[in-house]
Order: C-alpha cells, then structure tokens, then sequence
C-alpha cells in the first residue's frame, strides 16, 4: 500500500506542480511528500522531478512514468469500486466543491443526512467562487452554477434558474429606477459584479426585445464572493444581478427591489460535473444522486420565496 501512496503522491504533484499543493490535497506535510517521491525514485531508480528553490519540472522520465501510473490509480479505483458494488458496501472519500452561496445554502446542508445514510462514506467540500478543474484539482463532484460552455466532463443539469437585478430601496430612492439594461450605462449606476481568476461575466447578459445582449456596466465594488455582493446591495452600494433562490426573500420583504425589469437577466442553470470513470464508482452516484434530488427541491422551493 506504501507504494501505491507512493504514486498517488507522484500523480498530484505532477498534476499540480506543486510539492506544497499536492501535500495539502493528501491531507500530509511537504515533508511526506517529498519523501514518498524519493522513496518512489529510489525505487525506479531515476529522478522524476527536477527541483530548484523556486521550481518543480517533471524530468523526461517522470512525463514517461506519469501516463502508466494514472493509468494504475485508475484501474486500482475502479477494482475497488467493482468491489464494493458487488458487496453492496460503499465506503471512501468524495471530493466536493461547490460555489460558496449555494455550497453554504444548499449542499453543506444536506451532508450530514448522506452521511447517516452511508457512514462508511466521507465528504470533503470546498467551497470556492472561483474557476474550478475538476481533473488537476482530483474532484469526484462539482457543482456549478453558470451556463456551460462544451465540455468532455459528465454533466448532471439540477435546475434552471432565473435570475434578477436588484438594489436597495435606498439605491433606487437616492439614484433613480433604471428601466432597462441601456439605463443602467447610459446613467452610470453602480453595478455589482463578481469578478474572480478566469471569471467571464465583465458585462452583463440581458434579455432584450432583441434577443440576448450583453451590457458593458461598471460600478466600484467587486468581490469574488458573491454573499458579499448581496450585503452591498442591502447596504444601498448599488445593483447586484443574482439567481432568484439567492435573493427571494429580500425581495419578498422589502429590502431589494426588482430593478430594469424591461431588461431581465439570461437564466443561468445549476448543474453537477463529474469525470465520466468516476460515475462508476458507487459511493459518487449515490451521493450524486441523493444531492440532485434533495439540491433541486430546495432550490425551486428558495427560489419561489
């Protein structure tokens, strides 16, 4: 088994570049990790990575070595998934991430339940609003809420969900009521936005008598946290775009207000994503499956206030 730790160690910090990294994401010390890869090297008898204080490369043998042992690791999880099918006895660690307004809203809330369900099972969720890999990061599941561009990963639609641009009646009472999306630029108003690495909503696709357009808005706050967006809009910062489930209460008591209805926002969708091998494993299509029921009600239920 120490061997197989070995490669599993090897896989990470080839995929993540990073002895640091690949230590944190096997829950070990730095120390371990280059440990198990000298254990590994001394093994095969050659030198997988080249290190410098400031760099980590993989050598031409350590390229050549990582192609068959993903393939080992991938064929180890597989028998072992096989196995506890057969037994009807799922055990193991799924690896979640999530956004963090709906992981802290809708997943983290139902975990505990999976886990009564299936005590042999353990969760480990990340919560994160920023740009996922699900492969480099070695995530069975992740949930993702935006529209999906194409994608080679296995793709689980939960719901659709509308979304709205709201404000404060402070806002509106101090900047005026913007009509549509060409107010919003055209009256400069402050606008929102969630801007994180590899973020792609700069403007903000509307729905127009002409089909879906996008507005180039500005504002002067921005966060890579979108719960932090919503407590400036309630703060009378300025206009916020937000699914439905996120913001109908506010709505429903008053303290945001629907603003450029004329212009509503293009839906985006909750979706899980997963790699397609690991949806042979039991313990993720349980868990995938047992969160698609239970995430999808209560985000319809959030949703409709």
């Amino acid at each position: 088994m120490a061997y197989v730790n070995n490669i599993r160690m090897f896989v990470r910090v080839y995929e993540l570049g990073s002895m640091s990294a690949a230590a944190r994401d096997q829950r070990t010390s730095p120390a371990v990790a280059s440990a198990r890869i000298s254990e590994l090297e001394k093994h095969l008898g050659v030198r997988l990575f080249s290190r410098t204080t400031r760099s980590l490369q993989p050598t031409e043998n350590g390229r050549i070595f990582f192609d068959g042992a993903k393939k080992v690791l991938e064929a180890i999880d597989e028998a072992e998934a096989a196995v506890m099918d057969v037994t009807q006895n799922p055990r193991g660690t799924i690896f979640v991430s999530a956004p963090l307004g709906v992981g802290r809203r809708f997943i983290a809330p139902h975990v505990p339940a999976f886990k009564d369900i299936y005590p042999q099972i353990d969760v480990r969720l990340r919560l994160s609003d920023r740009v996922i890999d699900v492969t480099a990061e070695g995530l069975d599941v992740a949930f993702h809420l935006g529209i999906l561009d194409d994608s080679t990963l296995k793709v689980r639609l939960i719901a659709d969900c509308p979304r709205v641009l709201c404000a404060s009646p402070a806002y509106v009472a101090r900047r005026g009521m913007p009509l549509d999306g060409a107010a919003l630029v055209s009256d400069k108003h402050d606008c929102l936005n969630l801007r994180f690495p590899g973020a792609k909503e700069f403007q903000w696709a509307l729905q127009t008598a002409d089909g879906p357009r996008r507005f180039e808005i500005a504002g002067p706050f921005e966060s890579d946290d979108g719960d932090v967006l919503t407590g400036w809009a309630l703060d009378g910062r300025g206009i916020v775009m937000k699914p439905m489930f996120e913001v109908a209460e506010h709505l429903r008591e008053g303290r945001l207000i629907e603003v450029a209805a004329a212009t509503p926002p293009v839906p985006t969708q909750l979706s899980i994503l997963s790699q397609h091998r690991r949806l042979k494993d039991p313990k993720v299509k349980l868990f995938t499956d047992f969160m698609a029921a239970h995430v999808r009600d209560a985000v319809r239920l959030a949703g409709t206030g």
